[in-house]
């Protein structure tokens, strides 16, 4: 049994990993990405792949790896660099993580939501660049947080946590859009949240309005010119969730016309190829995809993910199965 790592992962997991028993485990050192021709090699040399969010497959590793690979054990709850269709027409079985990283990228969405509304990034590169000339009544003003409204678009493992703080953290009336009927125990558990009946409505109704919805062909560009021209004058973005979940251009649109007062922002479009133009935008906080970057999380990802595999390769049914269902 061939198993590879795409990417480094905590010593701690990897330590576990190599002695599983489980087979022959490759750890790719240095930390880069794979490249196409890797990722065609891999198709015909290994029976596990431990992919992670960075990773681009190629279309063509699919049918290459018929009758090879048997799973892909992910190293994240997010899947959308995987082809899911793809994975299951040429029997690869797909897991991932979640549940152990909600905590860590509620809290990163929190500090995102408050870093953007105060004016964090501003005020720090202003002080370490000597341009602060003391305290004055009119300076750095930002926008109030205590009891404002919270947009939440995805209501789902992260977006409750994200509801908690918000509700109980700083006394946010919670609003939210999922593609679901939530029950009301669920709703009244998590920061007494009002389902809403569109994004449109939550979007008109959010002093910050904050992503936390997969993505994927679904919810491509989901937030648009029409959910931004829905939102109060003065709004702010946070998104945590996927980059691609976001119209950038017209992100940049709503800043440029001051419908946005501002931006926290994780992930993005392409990444880690950042549009030029968000470097121009000193009311957006840039974080470079941090969500669950905390010790005990990227660790119990790794835990997570060696737990499915052990389960696949014992013939039972993972705990995080994907798919096939």
């Amino acid at each position: 049994m061939k198993i590879l790592v795409t990417r480094a992962w905590p010593k701690a997991t990897e330590d576990r990993l190599t002695n599983a028993g489980l087979g022959d485990v490759t750890l790719r050192h240095p930390d880069t990405p794979m490249s196409h021709d890797e990722w065609m090699d891999a198709a015909k040399t290994y029976d596990v792949i431990m992919p992670t969010v960075s990773d681009k497959i190629p279309a063509e590793f699919y049918p290459a790896a018929k009758g090879k690979v048997k799973i892909f054990a992910n190293y994240g709850v997010g899947f959308n660099h995987i082809d899911i269709d793809a994975a299951a027409a040429n029997d690869i079985t797909v897991t991932n993580t979640p549940d152990v990283l909600t905590d860590c990228t509620a809290d990163l969405a929190m500090g995102l939501l408050l870093a953007a509304a105060r004016r964090i990034g501003e005020g720090e590169r202003e002080t370490r660049a000597g341009g602060w000339e003391g305290w004055r009544p009119t300076h750095m003003i930002g926008k109030k947080v205590s009891g404002a409204t919270l947009g939440i678009i995805g209501f789902g493992r992260i977006g409750q946590a994200m509801a908690r703080r918000a509700h109980n953290g700083f006394g946010m009336r919670v609003v939210f859009q999922d593609a679901w009927e939530v029950p009301e125990d669920i709703k009244a558990a998590n920061g007494n949240a009002e389902q809403l009946p569109s994004m449109v409505d939550v979007a008109a109704e959010a002093d910050f309005l904050s992503l936390h919805c997969p993505g994927g062909a679904d919810t491509f560009k989901m937030i648009n010119a029409i959910i931004f021209g829905a939102m109060k004058p003065g709004a702010i973005l946070v998104n945590s969730a996927r980059g691609d979940v976001v119209d950038e251009d017209a992100l940049f649109e709503a800043l440029d016309s001051g419908k946005l007062a501002a931006a926290g922002l994780d992930v993005y479009h392409n990444e880690p190829a950042l549009d030029p133009r968000f470097l121009k935008y000193e009311n957006i906080v840039l974080a470079p995809h941090l969500g669950s970057a905390t010790d005990g999380t990227r660790e119990a990802m790794g835990f997570r993910a060696i737990d499915n595999l052990e389960a696949f390769l014992k013939g039972d049914t993972p705990g995080d199965l994907v798919t096939p269902k």
